[in-house]
């Protein structure tokens, strides 16, 4: 046996480390062929955007690709970038909210093999779509919840948090209730300045921005503040909230940070301000319910590397051996 493999041992061949190196990257090569893939979960997510297409949305206080864009134009650039970030497997639904209902576009499906179709519907929300121009944050927040869990999905709920007509004195006017089964984020958009909220006519062109006079300043659905019978052309009946019209600041727009977290708390969400569209796909990873999907990943490439570098020292050894 001992004579046997001294001879095997002589062959020239088997004491090149050059034939070593080529038997390895066949090996590897064959290793590529025979097991591509490796079995495993991936973490993937399921969520539901609900995008603000109110008037104050329009706000031009971000900036894209060095010029001014509008909150509304930021939130889809969040999104584009999230489906970009997340993993393939994840499903991303589609809701515009305006007044104080939550119209669904698309149920979730999955980004990867929708991922153009999924662009498309993006790109094209717009204001216009919107069929009224009052602005109810609260509920259309509570339905989007309530629209979340019926698709089976967490919730990212875009909007600048500024009702119209504005909340009554006594502060918000509807009780939120929390779905332990919902997670997810409530997304401030805007910044922190009050700017004009622009103005377009009935052809969808901008033709000014809104002023104080064209919008209202009350919320006359609720019981009149104290003070109100002591308001000029006071009348309990006729004129509860006096003859005169109370000044405001309705017709300028900034985020709404305070009233955005207290709604957050209301409904068991995190509250973030966007301030860039590659922040999203971070915090969604962090909030967000982890779906565990079985998946197969791809390997083949790492044993095609180790051939390659088989291949390329088996070259060099060559080429030194016949300097030599």
């Amino acid at each position: 046996m001992t004579r046997a493999m001294s001879r095997v041992m002589a062959c020239p061949a088997l004491r090149d480390p050059g034939s070593w190196l080529q038997v390895a990257a066949c090996l590897f090569l064959g290793a590529a062929l025979l097991f591509p893939t490796l079995p495993h979960r991936r973490a993937t997510y399921s969520l539901l955007a609900v995008v603000d297409i109110t008037g104050s949305m329009n706000v031009r206080d971000y900036t894209l690709d060095g010029r001014p864009a509008s909150r509304l134009e930021e939130a889809k650039a969040a999104l584009l970038r999230m489906m970009s970030d997340l993993p393939c497997g994840s499903r991303l639904g589609l809701a515009l909210f305006t007044e104080r209902r939550d119209f669904l576009l698309l149920e979730p499906v999955e980004i990867c093999e929708n991922f153009s179709a999924l662009e498309d519907a993006i790109r094209h929300i717009d204001w216009r779509m919107g069929w009224e121009g009052e602005s109810h944050i609260s509920e259309g927040l509570a339905r989007g919840v309530t629209l979340a869990h019926s698709v089976g999905s967490d919730l990212l709920f875009f909007s600048d948090g500024q009702e119209e007509p504005p909340l009554p004195w006594t502060g918000q006017p509807a009780s939120l209730k929390r779905d332990p089964r919902v997670r997810g984020l409530i997304l401030g958009m805007g910044g922190t300045q009050p700017v004009p909220i622009p103005k377009f006519d009935d052809n969808g062109r901008e033709i000014g921005f809104w002023a104080d006079s064209d919008m209202p300043t009350e919320n006359y659905a609720a019981p009149p503040p104290p003070g109100a019978a002591q308001r000029e052309g006071y009348n309990p009946r006729n004129a509860p909230f006096g003859a005169s019209r109370h000044t405001g600041m309705e017709n300028l727009s900034s985020v709404q940070t305070a009233y955005l977290e207290q709604l957050a708390a209301g409904v068991g969400l995190d509250y973030r301000e966007l301030d860039s569209p590659g922040q999203l796909a971070g915090w969604v990873e962090r909030v967000a319910h982890v779906v565990r999907l079985a998946a197969r990943a791809n390997i083949a490439w790492i044993f095609g590397m180790l051939a390659l570098i088989c291949m390329t020292a088996r070259m060099a050894w060559a080429i030194g051996s016949t300097r030599k």
